[in-house]
């Protein structure tokens, strides 16, 4: 009965099956230890960032380049502040007890013992960076040699929330904290990094450090988890497609071995062929029956056993029509 499963439809449909279902399954597996990797990551960096906050601060070359593990981590750096650079990031948001407030960033140069200049930022204010009653409360920066400490970050890109790196922003005001950004800003270089004050100087309010980039919670990590749901979903549909083929055709095998026909399959060729041959006798008795009867005379009878012949045949066939 199950003979159908050897014709080369269902060694098509097997084949099918047998290699889509693991595919389905690894692939399924994969994007959830993607998933999960990134939970441990975020895990891993509010454990770091715990520590950071009570651990002392190193050097900042001793951290630099930034990564996973040294991202906010207490940096500190020993320089002078570069004045004449003053910068303000505008539309940057603050979360803290009071919810989310709407403000700009202030951010000096501190220019290192080793040339470069190291971006920090000294804090937080309310308000807009293009308003001069805002920008008014800005306090100058330390003049003099000082030591700076902070929780380091790496450069902002185009991902980064509140960048805005379209450009078109005023003078003093900066959109994208990064060393790309600053060469063409400042005569000297830059590192790729920077720092927010753990202890800003009042009324700035202190910026929060930031998770690195690939180790939260974010978009892309709940994304791994739908195309996990996704790939399951598919395996199960091949299984639930194969069962669904499997049991049609069996049902079908099993009616032909009990002689039972589908309907519009065989019922109306062997309809049509008794139909045929039925008409075909009616017309041939028709016909033989009008030859005999035009043998005679014009009433059917016949002188003689002609006649009688030719009566007889005449009866036989309106018998055989009827």
């Amino acid at each position: 009965m199950y003979r159908f499963l050897l014709t080369p439809r269902w060694w098509g449909i097997n084949v099918f099956a047998v290699l889509a279902i693991p595919l389905c399954i690894f692939m399924g597996s994969w994007q959830l230890s993607r998933f999960e990797d990134r939970v441990q990551s975020h895990q891993q960096q509010e454990d770091r960032s715990a520590r950071a906050k009570a651990a002392a601060a190193r050097p900042l070359e001793r951290l630099l380049p930034v990564d996973t593990v040294t991202s906010g981590r207490q940096a500190s750096a020993r320089g002078r502040y570069d004045t004449a650079h003053q910068l303000l990031v505008p539309a940057r948001t603050l979360k803290d007890k009071h919810g989310e407030r709407q403000g700009f960033y202030v951010l000096d140069l501190l220019r290192t013992d080793g040339g470069k200049a190291l971006p920090v930022v000294r804090g937080w204010l309310p308000g807009d960076a293009g308003a001069k009653a805002d920008t008014a409360e800005v306090p100058a920066p330390p003049k003099g040699e000082v030591t700076v400490t902070g929780a380091l970050q790496a450069s902002e890109n185009q991902g980064t929330d509140g960048v805005q790196a379209g450009g078109g922003l005023p003078r003093g005001q900066l959109g994208m904290i990064s060393a790309a950004s600053l060469v063409n800003i400042v005569p000297y270089e830059v590192y790729d990094a920077w720092i927010t004050q753990t202890d800003p100087q009042a009324p700035l309010h202190a910026v929060p450090p930031t998770a690195a980039e690939g180790s939260g919670l974010d978009l892309k990590a709940f994304q791994n988890l739908g195309y996990t749901g996704e790939w399951f979903v598919f395996a199960g549909f091949v299984v639930f497609m194969w069962f669904r083929l499997f049991r049609r055709d069996a049902e079908a095998a099993k009616d032909a071995a009990l002689g039972i026909v589908p309907e519009g399959e065989g019922g109306d060729d062997d309809g049509g062929d008794g139909v045929g041959v039925a008409v075909v006798a009616s017309v041939s008795g028709s016909v033989s029956g009008g030859a005999d009867r035009g043998d005679g005379p014009a009433d059917g009878r016949g002188a003689g056993p002609s006649g009688g012949r030719g009566e007889e045949q005449g009866e036989a066939t309106r018998t055989g029509q009827a």
